[in-house]
């Protein structure tokens, strides 16, 4: 990975020597497969710029990231957990039960989640979230009726789309990325078509028609993807039918052998991301565990120089890469300055 080198002076940040004696003088990092390039490109850069060792980044899912960061405090447990999705409250609950007490959140900018197919393959062009609702859903509205899904291709729900199988990798449930899936297409779709209404009129509580309409079909259609996009785009290499939910950074790093469709009738780019345009985007975090800034050497400096406006910004490398910056940046940096926890605690 190249990667500019850029000058600590530019950034207004000092390299401070690690003087710490620890037997860990590494930051150590997990957590989304979605953040994990932007991570890596900083972490890369933090290493050349800066008197630390480069931190050590591993994936694993925004879930599966936290859950680790929760494990307690000490040298043997990770400084921080990247995220594709705000953490829950039971995720803080369990950090509090392990002694993470103080957790900084850092909003590092947006990204969009895109629908992605082979190039040469079938004419996946454009999709409402009805669309993708009617496919992937475990019951539709048939005819008036909430039954199992009985389509096998796309055209039998809309003319519009190929006669082409159904056949969709979608993230799995540790992926904070499914969560924004099920909110933002599934369930906006399971409305749209009114098999949520349907739901309800048949006996079924609001909550309960809620988790029905993000319920996906088990025969095959659907198919959960624990591994991170490359094994999404493997998938697809391998499926000329097969639809794939990819951030919009690993599409426009992969586009001469994928090809997107639109979302409500919006392209999915950098431009309708950051003006909301776009239908399905999300925030992207990481965060840090505040008992060990000043244990970990290189943690403070390194959480502060992934935010700074020539890493971060509009201009930045990471803007580059895909991310879509913060407006709202300037307030991240002061809250990473400060080492203001959520809550406003100590």
């Amino acid at each position: 990975m190249s990667f500019v080198k850029l000058a600590a002076s530019a950034l207004t940040l000092s390299a401070m020597a690690a003087t710490t004696a620890t037997a860990r003088d590494q930051v150590q990092i997990a957590g989304s497969s979605t953040v994990l390039p932007y991570a890596s490109i900083v972490a890369e850069a933090f290493g050349e710029n800066f008197d630390f060792p480069t931190p050590v980044v591993e994936s694993g899912g925004s879930s599966s990231g936290l859950k680790r960061f929760c494990e307690g405090v000490g040298e043997n447990t990770i400084d921080i957990a990247n995220a594709s999705r705000a953490i829950r409250e039971k995720e803080i609950a369990a950090c509090a039960e392990a002694g993470v007490t103080d957790i900084i959140e850092v909003r590092i900018g947006y990204d969009g989640i895109v629908f992605a197919s082979q190039i040469d393959g079938p004419a996946y062009t454009a999709f409402q979230p009805a669309d993708i609702f009617n496919a992937l859903g475990a019951q539709v509205l048939v005819d008036g009726a909430i039954v199992d899904n009985p389509h096998q291709q796309w055209a039998d729900f809309n003319s519009d789309l190929p006669a082409a199988d159904i056949v969709a990798f979608i993230p799995g449930t540790k992926h904070g990325t499914r969560e924004v899936f099920e909110d933002k297409v599934l369930l906006e779709g399971c409305e749209a078509t009114g098999a949520m209404e349907a739901m309800i009129a048949a006996g079924m509580s609001e909550d309960d028609a809620e988790d029905a309409c993000i319920d996906v079909r088990q025969d095959g259609g659907s198919v959960d993807i624990d591994g991170d996009y490359t094994e999404t785009l493997a998938r697809i290499d391998a499926n000329p039918n097969g639809i794939g939910v990819f951030g919009l950074s690993f599409y426009e790093n992969n586009q001469d052998k994928l090809k997107v469709a639109t979302m409500g009738g919006v392209a999915p780019s950098t431009e309708t991301i950051s003006t909301g345009e776009y239908p399905v985007s999300r925030p992207l975090f990481f965060y840090v565990k505040k008992a060990h800034i000043g244990v970990i050497p290189g943690l403070k400096e390194f959480a502060s120089f992934f935010v700074a406006d020539e890493v971060a910004g509009p201009d930045g490398p990471l803007s580059a890469y895909g991310l879509v910056a913060d407006p709202e940046l300037s307030a991240t940096q002061a809250n990473v300055a400060s080492e203001t926890p959520m809550g406003g605690g100590s």
